[in-house]
C-alpha cells in the first residue's frame, strides 16, 4: 500500500480474481430488469392492442358523428373519477350525500365534511389509478376477471350513492351487461381486451381533462380551482400541471407493472382461465353450451330483482 494511503487510512482494496463482469451484482440487477421489462409475443400483442386504442380513441373523440361510440366509456370514466371522490370522502369521515352524472359528461359528489386537501385530488389521480391497474390487469386473463369483480363492487357502491339518477343505472347496467358477454367469448380472451380498453381510456380521459379544465383554460368550478382556492400558495394551472404529471406517471406504471407481472404467453392463460372461474357450459376444449338450467335463470333474475328493490328502498 502506497504511504499516502497509510496516512490517510483508505481501506486497501484488492480486486477478486474469480469475479467476472457478468457476475457483478450491478450487472445482474440490471439484466434481471431489462428481462422483466422485455415483453414477450403475447404481451407485445397487448402493447400494441393498446396502441391502437389511443389512436382510435383519439380519433372517435374528435369526430362528431361517431363520438358516441366511446360516450358510455367516457362517462364510465366520469363515474370513476366521482367515485374517487366519494371513496376518499368516506375515509376523512365526510357523509356522502349523493353522486350524479349527467349526459354532458359531467358530474358530481355531494357531501359534508371530510378533508378536501385529499378529498378534492382524489377525483382525477383516483380515476387514473383505476385506469393504470385496469390496464395492468389487461395483459392476463384471470387478473381480468377479478377486475371485472373490483368493478361490480364498484358498480354496486356507486349505485347505493347515485341511486336516484337515472343516467347512473343506464350506464352501469350497459357495462355489467357488455363485461358479461365478454366474459364468454373465447374463454374470456375479449374481456382482458376489454378490460385494457377500458383502463386506456380511463387514464386518457383523464389526462384530457385536466388539460382542457386546468391547463388549456381555466374552469373556476374545476377541481383544481378549488384546491388552489383552499391553498393559497399556487394557481389551479400548477396543480393540474402536478396532477398531469402524476397522472401520466401512472399510466406509464400500470404498463410497467403489466409487463413485469404477467409473463404468461397465451398459451398458459388459456390453461389457468379454465381453471379459475371459467365460463359456465364449457367443456376441456373451451366449447360453450348454450344450455343454461331454467332453474339457474330464475335465481339469477330473483337476485338481480332483490338488488334492485333494495337500492331503490
Amino acid at each position: 500500500m502506497p504511504a499516502y494511503d497509510q496516512l490517510l487510512g483508505y481501506p486497501e482494496f484488492e480486486l477478486d480474481p474469480h469475479q467476472t463482469f457478468a457476475s457483478n451484482p450491478v450487472y445482474l440487477i440490471a439484466r434481471d430488469a431489462k428481462d422483466s421489462l422485455t415483453p414477450n409475443e403475447t404481451q407485445r400483442n397487448t402493447l400494441i392492442a393498446a396502441g391502437v386504442y389511443i389512436v382510435v380513441i383519439a380519433i372517435l373523440w374528435h369526430v362528431p358523428y361517431i363520438s358516441f361510440i366511446i360516450y358510455p366509456f367516457k362517462l364510465l370514466t366520469v363515474g370513476f373519477h366521482e367515485m374517487s371522490h366519494a371513496l376518499v370522502g368516506v375515509l376523512t369521515c365526510a357523509k356522502i350525500h349523493s353522486i350524479e352524472l349527467d349526459p354532458d359528461e359531467g358530474g358530481a359528489t355531494r357531501m359534508s365534511g371530510g378533508i378536501p386537501w385529499l378529498t378534492l385530488p382524489a377525483g382525477y389521480l383516483g380515476s387514473s389509478l383505476i385506469g393504470a391497474a385496469l390496464i395492468t390487469c389487461g395483459f392476463n386473463t384471470n387478473a381480468s376477471k377479478v377486475a371485472t369483480i373490483a368493478l361490480a363492487a364498484f358498480f354496486l357502491v356507486t349505485l347505493w350513492w347515485a341511486r336516484r339518477n337515472w343516467i347512473t343505472w343506464v350506464l352501469i347496467l350497459g357495462m355489467s351487461g357488455l363485461i358479461i358477454l365478454f366474459w364468454f367469448v373465447a374463454q374470456s380472451v375479449a374481456l382482458r381486451y376489454l378490460v385494457l380498453f377500458i383502463g386506456v381510456m380511463s387514464c386518457l380521459y383523464v389526462l384530457w381533462d385536466i388539460v382542457d379544465d386546468t391547463i388549456s383554460r381555466k374552469v373556476n368550478g374545476s377541481d383544481a380551482s378549488s384546491f388552489a382556492k383552499i391553498c393559497g400558495c399556487c394557481p389551479s394551472q400548477v396543480w393540474g400541471v402536478l396532477w398531469l404529471l402524476e397522472a401520466f406517471a401512472f399510466f406509464a406504471g400500470g404498463i410497467l407493472v403489466g409487463l413485469v407481472a404477467f409473463k404468461q404467453s397465451a398459451a398458459q392463460q388459456k390453461e389457468d382461465t379454465s381453471h379459475f372461474l371459467p365460463v359456465p357450459g364449457t367443456n376441456h376444449n373451451g366449447a360453450l353450451s348454450i344450455f343454461v338450467p331454467p332453474s339457474n335463470i330464475v335465481s339469477l333474475l330473483s337476485a338481480a330483482m332483490s338488488m334492485v328493490v333494495v337500492l331503490l328502498a
